[in-house]
């Protein structure tokens, strides 16, 4: 049984890797170029008595619809594997805000534990004057961490604001591609 789904996923993988490599051929200048010289090949061939104009436009037109149809379902599944991608990465975006809230309210809840024990540090302080310096320098270290973690925090939130923007940007282009081309 697995065997048969190893063979069945390395087809799809070839298939992708196919639809992959037809869709940058299309899009690329050699694919232009390839296309200018068969058009002007076949505007040519009535032009010296090879091939009746009618016979070449209907081939013409058949090969050009054909080539249309496979260009619209090679651009289908590549949409289609976009939104795939997209939608990992809006899974991905929306773990990391959850594990950043709940970061936010551990740190929330040390602040207030630190702010506790600043209180009993100043209660301990006024029994003892002599251990006075070193609780004081402690208490400044441990805020200096919240305030750090703080900024860490703030810091993770602009880069999924970030890959959030990025998500709309690659949608609205998906969008655009989807659109047919203006005559």
């Amino acid at each position: 049984m697995k065997n048969r789904e190893e063979k069945t996923k390395e087809k799809i993988e070839f298939l992708v890797r196919v639809t992959d490599g037809v869709m940058w051929w299309i899009g690329s200048i050699p694919s232009l170029i390839v296309h200018s010289i068969i058009f002007l090949t076949a505007f040519l061939l009535p032009i010296f008595g090879i091939v009746e104009f009618d016979k070449m436009l209907l081939v013409l037109t058949t090969v050009l619809s054909l080539e249309a149809i496979y260009l619209a379902i090679f651009i289908q599944m590549s949409v289609n594997r976009s939104n795939e991608h997209i939608e990992d990465l809006k899974e991905d975006v929306n773990e990391i805000q959850e594990d950043i809230e709940d970061i936010q309210e551990d740190i929330e809840e040390i602040s207030e534990d630190i702010d506790d024990i600043q209180e009993d540090i100043e209660d301990i302080a006024e029994d003892d004057d002599d251990e006075d310096h070193n609780e004081r320098a402690r208490n400044v270290m441990l805020k200096s961490n919240v305030s750090s973690n703080k900024s860490d925090i703030k810091a993770m939130r602009e880069v999924i604001a970030n890959l959030q923007k990025r998500l709309e940007d690659l949608k609205t282009e998906e969008e655009n591609a989807n659109l047919p081309p203006e005559n």
